[in-house]
């Protein structure tokens, strides 16, 4: 059996359980019953932010070593990467997974990053948030500030490393959307995509490895972070690309790696499976000239100083997104819209509304709007028209005698 063998340093707290060499080929090859595992998961597409699939995934959880992307996110856009760092003696002395530091060594933030997301390090997590904010208090402050400034208003932070606490928690889909984030980032993407590094402590090489066991092993995986404590269980949060889509999947509270694993695998190869991107814009654009073609006469503008009205709908957020192949064929587009309308009328004025719905579940909405701002007419208005219509009379009798 063949062993996925990280040496030197690890993520997680418990390293003799070893998974099945067999488990990604077996998994992938059988998706006839998910029977999800963990406790909350979710698959998101990065493009829309659209939840494929989820479990729990608003549910609040312990998330144990995940969190080392909030801290790697909070250092990144607060440190200087090339800085030395001297380890106190608090950091030397944090449990668990470590990257093996001692008190007085010397190594660069950077160094301590690729310490922090590939070998899970308790030990550069608590060195990496003195240097920050001379604190883990502190630093937690701005983890939970950069949570706030990213909506992430069911997650919070009690410390770097994500050791066990009541108050220290998220949810799987904030969670994803905060490795969104993340990823967008060149260093933490490098970072986290990569297989082994040789970090540099007191002027002496060390090796280290990374613990997600998809990197490099399943298709199209480039990332991003593996997790576990008592509290939390097993964890996993996996980046992946085929093609033009990109998901990722968020698998928190798995009773062992073997199921960490297997339903990672099973929501990845789902996804790709059973979705594809649909250019809804296409959809919507169509339907909708179609629509004014049909009902533009219907609108009446009362006291309106023409009776004119172009209209449009609002930007819709993604042209492009990833639908179940098994609902495409049921795409309804429903136009509805006030044909009523009563002067002035300002420009982008919401009129209705385009929906676009699968198995009865709207998708889509989008504003219609008014592109033209039209007056109300006033008191030379009315006097033009009248005389306008006056003198048509007039001409009509004439024709007449």
């Amino acid at each position: 059996m063949f062993l996925f063998n990280y040496y030197c340093c690890f993520a997680d707290d418990i390293e003799n359980e070893v998974i099945d060499s067999n488990i990604i080929e077996t998994t992938s090859n059988d998706l006839s019953n998910l029977n999800i595992n963990a406790r909350s998961c979710i698959v998101l597409d990065r493009l829309s932010k659209k939840v494929l699939y989820g479990k729990n995934e608003y549910n609040k959880v312990k998330m144990a070593s995940t969190t080392k992307i909030m801290t790697a996110t909070v250092i990144l856009e607060n440190c200087n990467l090339n800085q030395t760092v001297e380890v106190s003696k608090k950091a030397a002395g944090t449990g668990g997974s470590r990257l093996g530091l001692k008190t007085g060594d010397k190594i660069t933030v950077r160094d301590l990053l690729y310490g922090l997301l590939l070998c899970s390090g308790n030990d550069t997590a608590v060195a990496l948030a003195e240097t920050c904010s001379g604190s883990i208090a502190e630093f937690s402050k701005l983890m939970n500030q950069k949570a706030l400034d990213l909506g992430l208003y069911n997650s919070h932070f009690e410390s770097p490393h994500g050791l066990d606490s009541d108050e220290h928690y998220t949810t799987a889909y904030e969670l994803a959307l905060l490795s969104d984030y993340a990823l967008k980032n060149p260093t933490f993407f490098n970072i986290v995509s990569t297989k082994s590094y040789t970090v540099t402590i007191n002027g002496s090489s060390k090796n280290i490895s990374n613990t997600n066991e998809l990197l490099g092993n399943l298709l199209g995986v480039y990332g991003i972070k593996t997790g576990f404590t008592n509290g939390a269980n097993r964890c996993l949060v996996t980046a992946c690309k085929r093609d033009d889509m990109d998901i990722i999947c968020v698998v928190l509270g798995c009773d062992t790696k073997n199921f960490r694993t297997q339903d990672s695998i099973k929501l990845i190869e789902y996804t790709f499976k059973n979705f594809q991107y649909v250019n809804i814009e296409e959809k919507i654009n169509e339907e909708f000239e179609k629509w004014k073609q049909e009902y533009i006469n219907d609108f009446y503008i009362d006291k309106g100083v023409y009776s004119d009205l172009n209209l449009n709908y609002s930007n819709l957020e993604n042209t492009t997104i990833p639908i179940n192949k098994s609902d495409i064929s049921l795409l309804k587009i429903n136009i509805n819209a006030n044909k009523f309308l009563y002067a002035p009328i300002s420009k982008d004025t919401v009129i209705g509304h385009i929906d676009v719905e699968t198995n009865d579940d709207i998708i889509v909405s989008v504003d219609i709007l008014t592109s033209d701002t039209i007056e109300k007419k006033n008191f030379f208005n009315y006097s033009l028209e009248f005389f306008k219509n006056y003198s048509s009379i007039l001409n009509s009798i004439s024709d007449f005698i």
